[in-house]
């Protein structure tokens, strides 16, 4: 037999390395996947399965409002949420509120939403891994995502009545939130997809 050119053979071991990595990585990306679903699975506050983006029957979108319990800037923000809550709820969005801090158990969360009006206005998960936090991308509470048609159509403030930490609007001037829910209902493209959520630091929660 002869011998193989040393060119193909190259090429060979080259061919051979990219299938390795190849099925290295489908391996790490269903790894993650799993990791992710698993966080999910047990983040509702009864104890049950539920992944927080599922859609029921006759919704249009998902918000998730990511905040916490002692966040000044997310409870100062409660009452424009309930009033969002109650002017697009008929229309079949469902407001779901989502807890990243580890230090906020099941018990202070009823408390907060008792105390801020949220019970009957959105269901609470926890999300002490933050699992969701990765997956969607935010960064601070409060911050909102919708989720419409099966993807994320829309991750940032509420409004713009915090121009920053300490600085604050007498009222806002812009409503992206309800600019974005409006769009979505209407089969509109999303004005701005992405906004700067002013609040505080999710990372700070876990230190």
């Amino acid at each position: 037999m002869g011998r193989v050119p040393a060119g193909l053979k190259a090429c060979t071991t080259s061919a051979t390395v990219v299938v390795q990595t190849f099925r290295s990585a489908i391996v790490v990306a269903w790894l993650f996947i799993a990791a992710v679903a698993t966080a999910q699975d047990r983040i509702r506050l009864d104890g049950s399965g539920s992944d927080p983006r599922g859609v029921p029957h006759g919704a249009r979108a998902i918000v998730l409002l990511f905040t916490s319990t002692d966040c000044p800037i997310s409870n100062r923000y409660a009452p424009e949420v309930r009033r969002l809550a109650a002017r697009f709820g008929p229309e079949g969005v469902v407001f779901r509120l989502i807890y990243p801090s580890p230090s906020d158990g099941a018990d202070s969360i009823r408390e907060h939403m008792a105390s801020f009006a949220y019970t009957g206005t959105a269901h609470a998960f926890r999300d002490p891994d933050q699992a969701l936090v990765r997956l969607t991308g935010v960064t601070v509470t409060p911050e909102a995502v919708v989720y419409s048609g099966g993807r994320i159509v829309y991750r940032g403030r509420i409004d713009d009545r915090y121009v920053d930490l300490g600085r604050e609007r007498p009222a806002p001037t812009v409503h992206d939130l309800a600019d974005s829910l409006t769009a979505v209902l209407s089969g509109t493209p999303v004005p701005r997809p992405v906004t700067q959520a002013v609040g505080c630091f999710i990372a700070d929660f876990t230190r």
